[in-house]
């Protein structure tokens, strides 16, 4: 079998268990890895596990990622058994991380699991009206604004989780459902509004909070 192919199997599976093996982790919008790391470390914090839990969980974490590197080393599998068997990996070390909450934590997880989702939702809808402001939207135009996120997020998430895809096929198809926002961003804003977004995009300081709501919308004009 293609080493190569099989590395990039593994990797894959290996960043999805990583998203999912820490209780808390919420929302489907890219971050940074260091931001994933801070918001995953506060969220254990509010589950009070155990000094034996984060010893257990930390010893569950080495075990998937030496099951993972050896299946990465292992040339004489096909691509389907690659993939069946990763997976098989990913959804046992998942049961295991989760077997190791109490009752209570599990509560407290699907609590925490809310209301981050809650919370995404209110930045989101905070930032749909500073955009119709500061643009000049009508309540039309904020409208389609807000459907085509909402759509082009679920595209993105559906893309993000297809598993029969290889990393090189997922950049692939970002970039066309990126091109095809800009369409959408082009239908919707008219020439002025366009510049205007534009020029919020470079007089805005870099890593600025107010930035942050146009950024994943000029990226695409």
């Amino acid at each position: 079998m293609n080493k190569i192919i099989l590395s990039a199997i593994v990797l894959m599976m290996a960043f999805a268990v990583q998203a999912q093996e820490t209780p808390g982790k919420t929302g489907d919008r890219p971050h940074s890895m260091d931001k994933r790391k801070h918001h995953r470390g506060m969220d254990m914090q509010k589950l009070n596990l155990t000094e034996e839990q984060k010893a257990t969980f930390k010893s569950q974490k080495e075990n998937f990622r030496k099951q993972m590197e050896e299946l990465k080393k292992n040339e004489t599998l096909t691509l389907g058994e690659a993939k069946k068997r990763a997976e098989n990996i990913r959804k046992e070390h998942k049961a295991k991380m989760e077997g190791l909450l109490t009752n209570d934590q599990k509560t407290q997880l699907q609590k925490i699991k809310a209301e981050g989702k809650e919370k995404h939702a209110a930045m989101g809808r905070q930032r749909g009206e500073r955009m119709k402001t500061e643009l000049g939207l009508t309540d039309e135009q904020s409208a389609k604004m807000q459907s085509n996120r909402k759509a082009m997020g679920e595209k993105m998430k559906a893309l993000r989780e297809n598993k029969s895809l290889t990393d090189n096929q997922k950049k692939e198809q970002m970039k066309e459902l990126m091109k095809q926002q800009k369409e959408n961003m082009k239908s919707v804003l008219t020439e002025d509004q366009l510049k205007k977004l534009n020029e919020i995009k470079h007089n805005r300081p870099e890593g600025g909070d107010r930035r942050n709501h146009v950024m994943k919308e000029k990226e695409t004009i």
